[in-house]
């Protein structure tokens, strides 16, 4: 099977699809431009199909190259016959490839590698043909003290582990015991003697069993960490009698005395080398898909956050709330400009509110402020309590901003190079002030892991998650388009086809020259060529160019088109993007050619019907419940306004306002069943929840989405659950576990 054909059965595309998809990844375009320019020669393939078709196409020419050496290896060791070669080279997986060379592959020396020295291959080879030989009296003639063989169990013994060593190395047996332990196989964990103290945040996988094709990604990577850190020990394998039934059934020809020597080196096969090497395979496999679920999970949260409503262009005053050392005001511009700061001491312990409010006042006055973007982090509430008490900035929009990586950003490389002169407070201001104009512009600055809105993002493939991250935030940026005249450097830096170096020669370039013109005066950019100027041309924006299609997402590629319908229509391309009317009079099938079809022609009409328009949703305010500051402020049953911040296969964490997110169990994400909590909610969305408990103590706190969340019972007489210390040591069986347990886990905590 080629590769393009398995690439196409395996995400529901045609051949023809891959084929042309692949045709332009190899010709280095990306996939943003494939996804948004090239859709006649995909079949209108979307960002998800095409990158996994790269992802795939990676693997499979990595397999391809496994195979390679493989076979290459085993020629040069004169054993490579045409079945052989044939099985390999149609082998479908890595995992199978590695099976079918396994024989063949150099190793350590192991105790069939000593009982060959002995000359018992011959013995093994007797009776692992399961005749009527007596095994007795075929060793007696091995029995030979000079090779350290005195008795005729030791010759018996060492011709079993030659067998065990050849049914270990039998590629159809290795395939279905493995297929076994992905079906049956349970995961099991264990706390390590003397442990418990230490590992308290363990303790509901002290004693915890559950099926491997049940388990869900979360549990599994916590359980692996636990592992990591030496708090718990953990095993994957299937009922033993079901795994020696399947070898049994597999090896075992009759029912002879030589028949028992094989079904011991059987049993020996699976318990010393089948089982561990398979434990092996299955939890690379299981940990592969626990580790794409989770970058799912979190690529997703990442794609809501970075597209969040951004204000748009507003004359912005940020402060970096605090209490002791005070809060940073920065002052910018509708670019984000840094125009002023300072430093204000509205909060314990200083108090100095009276000459914290004149600064305000005055700064706000001196810049035409006309919004305040307050961080939500330390003194978050009180700083926003004491700016809406000022009279003269009632007037004004007041918005808490999550400042979650504001600190990392403001000691980066980034920020030292935008404001050398000034100190990470300031910076910090700077980049809360900036996420309220433009969330996405700042965000790109951060490294994604620094956002929080992640699910076991330390423990999973890092190589992955960062292909994954920066797949979202590189479709997010060219989603929405980059206006190249303003737009910082790192953002830049991830429009299609761009990168960091051209990204700064864009920018010195701007600044030396005054800004571009049109588009096509990138090309006078050192270092940008014609492929680079195809791929990212049509995601950056030029507002005030020459030609208005400049400002639109229409690719210049099509200008002499859209050039044409304009003049069939004798009208210029101005009044052609005005006038509704002339558009819908525009007949597209009189511009199809073999390039340019429909979807092409319906995103060209699109454009010129909102150039350059934004995809995110409008801008609205939001705002936290009054008097609510601290968890100690909240009640059981309370009803308030949250914003969701993290979104988690158990769940999601919401920001209430008093500076510990609460964790919203998907059992009570909706009246209805919610299977996957990412369909139900998204980051940054607006909710009204309900305080079902709160923990001081381990500073957690337990909220629901239900609009009855306590119609079992009172809120002060919420059914009760069991301790997770006293919580059954074997997990109940799948189909009555329910979420009983796993609330109990994760009801106040991120697992």
């Amino acid at each position: 099977m080629s590769i393009t054909t398995t690439i196409a059965q395996s995400i529901g595309v045609t051949e023809s699809q891959v084929s042309a998809t692949v045709e332009l990844l190899d010709q280095g375009a990306t996939v943003p431009f494939i996804a948004r320019y090239r859709k006649e020669r995909t079949g209108s393939l979307d960002e998800v199909a095409i990158a996994s078709i790269r992802d795939q196409l990676a693997q499979q020419r990595e397999l391809e190259k496994r195979k390679e050496y493989v076979l290459q290896t085993i020629e040069e060791q004169g054993k490579l016959d045409d079945a052989l070669k044939q099985k390999i080279s149609e082998a479908p997986t890595l995992a199978t490839v590695e099976d079918l060379y396994l024989p063949y592959k150099p190793r350590r020396r192991t105790k069939a590698t000593v009982a060959r020295e002995q000359g018992l291959e011959p013995l093994a080879e007797v009776l692992y043909q399961q005749d009527k030989t007596d095994p007795k009296t075929a060793a007696q003639p091995y029995v030979n003290p000079e090779k350290e063989v005195t008795t005729v169990e030791e010759a018996l013994q060492g011709a079993r582990h030659i067998i065990a060593e050849w049914i270990n190395e039998r590629q159809e047996t290795r395939a279905a015991l493995r297929e076994l332990f992905l079906k049956q196989a349970t995961v099991r964990s264990q706390v390590i003697k003397g442990k418990e103290e230490a590992g308290a945040k363990y303790r509901d996988y002290f004693d915890w069993e559950e099926p491997l094709s049940k388990i869900p990604s979360h549990r599994l990577l916590a359980m692996r960490r636990g592992e990591k850190e030496m708090i718990l020990s953990m095993s994957i394998s299937p009922p033993e009698e079901a795994a020696l039934a399947l070898l049994r059934k597999d090896i075992l020809k009759n029912n002879h005395a030589s028949t028992e020597q094989v079904e011991l080196a059987l049993v020996d096969a699976y318990r010393r080398l089948l089982k561990p090497s398979l434990e092996t395979d299955v939890r690379l496999v299981t940990k592969k898909r626990a580790d794409e679920e989770a970058i799912r999970v979190f690529a997703e949260n990442l794609q809501q956050l970075l597209l969040a409503p951004a204000l748009g262009e507003k004359q912005v005053l940020a402060l970096d709330p605090g209490f002791r050392t005070g809060c940073k005001v920065a002052c910018l511009n509708r670019r984000g400009d840094l125009l002023d700061h300072a430093t204000i001491y509205p909060n314990a312990p200083q108090k100095q509110t009276k000459d914290a409010a004149e600064t305000l006042v005055a700064l706000c006055k001196k810049h035409g402020i006309e919004a305040i973007a307050i961080g939500n982090g330390t003194a978050g509430r009180e700083t926003e309590a004491f700016v809406r008490s000022i009279p003269e900035l009632a007037a004004l929009l007041i918005v808490s901003v999550n400042e979650s990586g504001a600190s990392v950003y403001s000691a980066s490389d980034v920020a030292r190079r935008e404001f050398p002169d000034h100190d990470v407070t300031v910076r910090g201001a700077v980049s809360i002030g900036r996420r309220l104009i433009d969330p996405l512009a700042e965000l790109v600055k951060v490294d994604p892991k620094a956002i929080g809105v992640g699910q076991y993002q330390h423990d999973v493939d890092q190589n992955a998650l960062k292909q994954g991250l920066e797949d979202t935030v590189v479709s997010c940026v060219n989603r929405v388009g980059v206006e190249v005249n303003t737009a910082s450097q790192d953002l830049l830096s991830y429009v299609s086809g761009i990168g960091p170096v051209l990204a700064q020669n864009i920018v010195e370039y701007r600044t030396e020259r005054g800004g571009f013109k049109n588009r096509e005066a990138l090309l006078k950019v050192p270092r940008l060529g014609h492929k680079a100027y195809e791929q990212a041309a049509g995601f950056l924006r030029i507002r005030e160019g020459e030609n208005p299609l400049d400002r639109s997402g229409v690719h210049p590629e099509r200008y002499e088109l859209v050039a044409r319908m304009a003049n069939d229509q004798k009208v210029t391309i101005e009044d052609l993007m005005k006038d509704a009317e002339l558009r819908q009079a525009i007949n597209l099938k009189r511009y199809q050619n073999e390039e340019v079809g429909l979807p092409t022609l319906q995103d060209i009409l699109t454009e010129l019907e909102k150039p350059g328009r934004d995809p995110r949703e409008k801008f609205e305010a939001f705002a936290f419940a009054e008097g609510v500051h601290a968890p100690e402020d909240l009640k059981v049953g309370m009803k308030l306004p949250g914003i969701i911040t993290n979104v988690t296969n158990f769940g999601a964490f919401v920001d209430v306002g008093v500076h510990q997110d609460g964790l919203v169990h998907v059992s009570h994400l909706s009246d209805n069943f919610v299977k996957d909590p990412t369909q139900a909610v998204k980051v940054h969305q607006p909710v009204q929840v309900t305080v079902m408990e709160v923990d001081l103590a381990r500073k957690r706190i337990a909220l629901s989405m239900k609009s009855d969340p306590f119609a079992e019972g009172k809120p002060n007489q919420a059914k009760k659950k069991s301790p997770p210390d006293k919580k059954p040591k074997k997990a109940p069986k799948p189909e009555s576990m329910g979420d009983s347990l796993e609330r109990l886990k994760n009801k106040f905590g991120k697992g």
